[in-house]
């Protein structure tokens, strides 16, 4: 099992093998977490998302999967982009949310990466409440059977945090 930590901050920051990207479908880069990591990676991200476009994922990168790019200008070796689904109060969609953050650790254990940093997948304009995103991650981070060492939950902003904090297992 992976080692979970926590920290409040910019997840474009991190230092560590993969930065996970809640993209959108297009990979073409948008709002919020994937908007800053398109941003502060550079050019190199948006031409391998395209890239990836021209070839497996015509149609976009289908919820709940993961796919890896170059990490850009980022002090990190790859992206992992997933996407997360937009919450429902009238359908269960966990099971797609439990799938990015397994599906992320399987491409990472492909990579050989053992540090992943994950933003809160679908908590933002996705409307995932935060209590029940931290509690999906952590279940689904802790049952994995993968060879990343370290996961590095990066919450954004200060209720983030402490709803992430109040829920380590």
């Amino acid at each position: 099992m992976a080692n979970l930590t926590l920290v409040q901050g910019d997840i474009t920051a991190q230092s560590v093998d993969a930065i996970v990207n809640a993209a959108n479908s297009s990979l073409l880069g948008g709002g919020g977490v994937d908007g800053a990591i398109h941003r502060k990676g550079g050019p190199e991200i948006l031409e391998a998302c395209r890239a990836l476009r021209a070839s497996h994922y015509g149609k976009g990168l289908p919820t709940g999967r993961a796919v890896a790019t170059t990490a850009g200008r980022l002090d990190a070796r790859w992206v992992i982009h997933t996407v997360g689904p937009v919450w429902s109060a009238t359908e269960d969609r966990s099971g797609l949310l439990a799938s990015c953050y397994r599906e992320s650790l399987a491409v990472a254990d492909e990579l050989g990466a053992r540090s992943v940093a994950f933003p809160a997948i679908s908590t933002g304009i996705y409307g995932w409440p935060m209590d029940d995103g931290a509690r999906i991650a952590y279940e689904t981070v802790q049952a994995a059977r993968t060879g990343v060492e370290g996961v590095r939950f990066v919450l954004f902003d200060e209720r983030s945090y402490e709803t992430f904090a109040a829920r380590l297992p």
